[in-house]
Parts: C-alpha cells; structure tokens; sequence
C-alpha cells in the first residue's frame, strides 16, 4: 500500500480486486486477533451483539466511502475530502488524527504480535521486542522496502484459512464438549456490574476497534482498477462481519471469561491451545505475529504517503521530502518512529490503553469522513459519483461513531488525555505553519525595533526574514475557468489568499477555435486584480482541448506541481475523472 502519487508518465500496472481487498484487509482483519477479547471484556455474553451492531454501523460507512471516494478517487483519504471540499486548515486537522491513528495502529500491532510471541517464549520482553519491531520496520522502510500485492494476497489468504480453521475447530470442540463453559460465562455477572444495555453499549464502543483499517484501501484508490474500490469495501464489510461475532462466540464457548480476562492480548492463541492442542496455538501465533507485523509496516508506508502529501501541499516544511536512492523518505520514517516510541511508553506498552488511544483517533477519523460526505453534498451536488449514501444514513453513521467516542472516553478519560497529548501540539504545529507568513510578518516588524539598538543584529534578521517570505510567495498557483462569471473566480481568489502562500495566481482558459474572452471581462478581471492587492493575476487565454495532457503539459513548462492547479466542480457530461487529472484540487 503506497498512498502516494505516482510520477506523471510512469506506467502502472493497476490493482484488483483480490491484492487491492488483501492490502486493507490485512490491516482491519488483523483486528479480530484482539477485539473480540476487548469486547468481551466490556460486554460479557452480549459481545457478540456489540459486535454485529459495529458491523451494522460499518455496512452504513460502506455507502458514505463509496460516495466520497467515488466522487474524488484520489489517494488521501478524508485528507483528500475535506481540502477539495473546505479548506486546508480542515483538511489537515483530518489528517493530524490520521498521523495518529497510524501511530496507535502501529504501536499496537507491534505490541500485541509480541505478546502473541509471548505465548511461545515464556518470559518473552514484551516492551523491549516492540521497541524492536518498531526499530526493525524503520530500517525495512527506510531501505525501500514495501508491501507487496502479492505477499499481501498470500497473508490475507492464509490468515482466513487460518481464523476459519480455529472457528471450525471450535464448533468441534463444542460438538464434543457441550455448552458447559457458555453456561458458566452465561451466569457470570456483566463487567464492571453494568445492565445489558450498558454492557452492549460500552462493548460497541470498544468493539469499533474492529474496523480500524476499513479506511485504508482510500489512501490507494488511484492504484485500484475502475470499480474496484467498492468491491473492497463489500469484501472487508463481509470478513468483519463474520470473523469477529463469530471469533467472540467461539471464545465464549470454550474459555471461561477469567481466563479471556486474564489473556486478552493473546486470547486466540489460548482458544487455539484448548480446541487443538500446543500446534494450533502455535500456528495462530505464528499468523498472528506475520500479519500484525504486516499491520506495523502498512502504518509506516502509509504515513510516509500522507506526510508526502501534506509536504507536497507546502502544510509541511519541505525538509521532509528527503528521499533516498531507494526513494524512501527517511526524514519522515525517522520522525514517526519517535513518535510511536513515545506512545509506547507513555503507555508502558498496555494493550487496554493503546487501543483506547488508537479507538478515539480512528473514530475521529471517521466522524470526519461522515463530515466531508456532508460537505460534499453541499459544496459538490454537481460532482459526478458512483452511488450516494442518504443524508439518513450519514446522519446515523456520525451518531453511531460519536456515541462509540463518548463510550470510549466514559470508559477511561486517561486515554482521552494521552490522545490530547499528541493531537494539541500537532494542531499547534500546523496552525503555525500554515501561518508562517504572517509570523514572519510580524517577526520583521518585531526584529525592526531593534534598529537603533542593534543596527548589524537588525539588518540580518530582516534580511533573512525577507528573503524566506520571497521563497515561500515564489510558488505559483493556476486556476482553469470554462467561463466568464466573474464571481466565480472572485471565489477563487478570496480562496488563494486566504489558504495558499503566494503572490502569483494564473487563470487559464481554454477555447476551442478561434474564441476569444470578451474585453469588458478581461477589464473586470484586473479590476478583482487590483481589489487583492497581494496577488498578482495573470489571465491567459489557450487553444486546444481541456484535459490530462493540457495539464500535465502545463505543469512542466510552468514548472508548478498538479496539485498547486485549481478547477471547478465538473459535472456529469466532463469527459474524464478527477483522477486523471494528475491531483488538480476543486475549489468551487
């Protein structure tokens, strides 16, 4: 999975619909290795209820990505939504929960692998190998390596076979062993001495764990075949909806609940010791470590893709686009192994907390995504989409997610402030920096005073100041325009001056024959020129035909990046999709 744009040219052989469903399906099957002890936990008896209330919630979800990423198929995921439907300040607090939710995601994949490692090696430093596995996949990053479709396929499949062959053992073993176990767990008072509502509820709440990873397969759509993305949607809805009730029944069915209690960082591989003996428990931790490690690994590449494209959006400074030989990013792999490290610790490597921290950032997450679908109805009702998910179904997804948020938080307010922990000083970073302009304005004004104090000390400050401000305003932006409604592109460039960093904004239009703008327009449009005075506009006027090779063509003689182009929301007669266009953002 390599949520990033592919170089302009490059041939690229698409995904479909098997290694495009493995490389996300390893990541949110990997789940049920975990969550349906959490579930339990919560909710007793009644977890498998919880969880097929997480799946009815998921099959919701289904119809608002389909929409979504059917009407914007480009990588980012709810990055990608809210900056070509709102604007760039939105845009990257998605994608700061984003960042997040891949540090929980890979800190407790790597924890949890370990402890079912633990399971074999007795003793086994469950602290000092994730710190390893962590520093271990850094390495594998930076030196290039990434997920394979095809090793992905292979680990997908065979995790299946794997979990289906410890449910059928299960039914096996109650086949042999009747119902007493269930009994006994039946009679068991509810955790922490809640109702059957309260145990359903806070069971749900935490059993939304299991989808995380569902949003993954957006952050490579443009990789995927036409049609494809809704096919793995369909496809992760199905394995979630029946692994997890099913893994939670079977373990209900087998072990008594102190014993899920007291091993549910590796309770399927104790369901595997009692339903087959040493070499099934075996077998589901060897699965277990390969496809949580799989998970680690997904969590370091795609991150890389969003820091990439958050640098390449200049929300970043561009001293992160470092790459190697290999093409790696070192700079940004290094950075998110100290984060995750950070994580681990302050967690002490608890499965509980780091799930919890890792549950309220990814429903975050989705809360956004439910937003942007709004938004998307709003501000793009003309963009063409696949299928459209009803303002009913939008509206009772968001209540699903944010009661699960709250259910989480009331469950333990600590992870909350672990989570706040990261979140506020990341939304304090990118605020300054997608400020900087204006900070170093007033930075100049500021080291100003100083000139009869400190002449020399003066002079040099402001001159590097200035000459920073020039760099950051050389960047060009361009707008296409199919017409002539000067409120339109008034829009465009209360926009421009408002979320991009520069003085130069070009509007291009593109006539087929000898057409030519009207003169009491172009008049207009100096006149808006003058109206902003900190953007110089120049109009241009093309002949030929608007499409991928006009921009891609534009984009090299002009030396300005794809997504540094602007176009209005097309409508359904526009012969090309949005993807083709090389990542030209909507802003009307």
């Amino acid at each position: 999975m390599k949520p990033t744009e592919q170089p302009e040219g490059r041939a690229n052989k698409k995904l479909g619909p098997l290694p495009a469903t493995a490389i996300a399906g390893n990541d949110i099957t990997s789940s049920c290795l975990y969550v349906s002890s959490i579930a339990i936990i919560h909710a007793g008896v009644w977890a498998v209820v919880a969880l097929l209330l997480v799946a009815g919630v998921l099959f919701l979800f289904r119809r608002i990505y389909g929409e979504v990423v059917g009407a914007l198929p480009l990588n980012g995921g709810a990055y990608n939504v809210l900056l070509n439907s709102t604007n760039k300040y939105n845009a990257s607090i998605a994608a700061c929960l984003t960042i997040l939710s891949y540090m929980a995601t890979a800190v407790l994949s790597g924890t949890t692998a370990m402890h079912y490692l633990g399971a074999l090696v007795p003793n086994w430093p469950i602290l000092l190998s994730t710190i390893g596995v962590l520093l271990l996949f850094m390495g594998l990053s930076i030196a290039g390596i990434t997920e394979s479709a095809t090793v992905a396929t292979v680990i997908f499949i065979t995790h299946l076979a794997i979990m289906g062959l410890l449910i059928l053992g299960g039914v096996w073993y109650v086949i042999g062993h009747g119902f007493p176990v269930f009994n006994m767990n039946w009679h068991t008072p509810l955790p922490g001495g809640h109702g059957i509502a309260a145990a359903i509820f806070f069971g749900f709440s935490t059993a939304m764990l299991g989808v995380t990873g569902f949003e993954s397969s957006a952050n490579y759509v443009e990789e995927q075949q036409h049609g494809v993305f809704p096919q793995t949607l369909r496809n992760m809805w199905v394995a979630v909806s029946v692994l997890n009730p099913l893994i939670a029944i079977t373990g209900l069915m087998v072990l008594p609940m102190a014993t899920i209690a007291a091993n549910s960082e590796a309770m399927l591989s104790f369901m595997g010791l009692e339903i087959g003996g040493h070499w099934l428990a075996m077998v589901i931790s060897i699965d277990a470590v390969v496809v949580l490690c799989g998970a680690v690994l997904t969590s370091y590449v795609g991150v890389t893709g969003l820091i990439k494209r958050m640098t390449l959006d200049r929300i970043l400074p561009q001293y992160l686009l470092k790459e190697t030989r290999q093409g790696s990013s070192p700079r940004i792999i290094i950075l998110f192994f100290l984060l995750c490290l950070s994580v681990l610790l302050i967690t002490n490597a608890k499965v509980e907390a780091l799930a919890g921290v890792y549950t309220i950032s990814f429903l975050t997450v989705m809360a956004f995504f439910a937003l942007g679908n709004f938004m998307l109805k709003i501000k793009r009702a003309r963009l063409p989409r696949p299928e459209t998910a009803s303002t009913a179904v939008v509206s009772i997804a968001l209540f699903g997610v944010l009661a699960a948020l709250y259910g989480n938080v009331k469950l333990d307010a600590e992870y909350l402030v672990v989570f706040l922990q990261y979140f506020v000083p990341f939304m304090l970073a990118i605020a300054i920096l997608l400020n900087r302009k204006a900070i170093l304005e007033y930075l100049m004004i500021w080291v100003g005073g100083f000139v009869e104090s400190m002449p020399g000390l003066a002079v040099l400050g402001r001159f590097t100041l200035s000459k920073t401000i020039r760099r950051l305003n050389r960047q060009e932006f361009v707008y296409f325009t199919k017409g002539d409604d000067l409120s339109i592109i008034n829009r465009v460039m209360a926009y421009v001056v408002a979320n991009e960093i520069t003085r130069k904004l070009k509007i291009v239009t593109v006539h087929k024959g000898d057409e030519q703008v009207k003169e009491e327009f172009l008049h207009d449009v100096q006149v808006l020129d003058k109206a902003y005075d900190t953007l110089d506009v120049e109009f241009i006027q093309l002949q030929g035909t608007f499409g991928p090779e006009l921009v891609h063509r534009l984009s090299e003689e002009w030396h300005i990046p794809t997504n540094f182009m602007f176009i209005g929301s097309p409508g359904g007669k526009f012969p090309y999709r949005i993807a083709e266009l090389g990542g030209v953002r909507l802003v009307i």
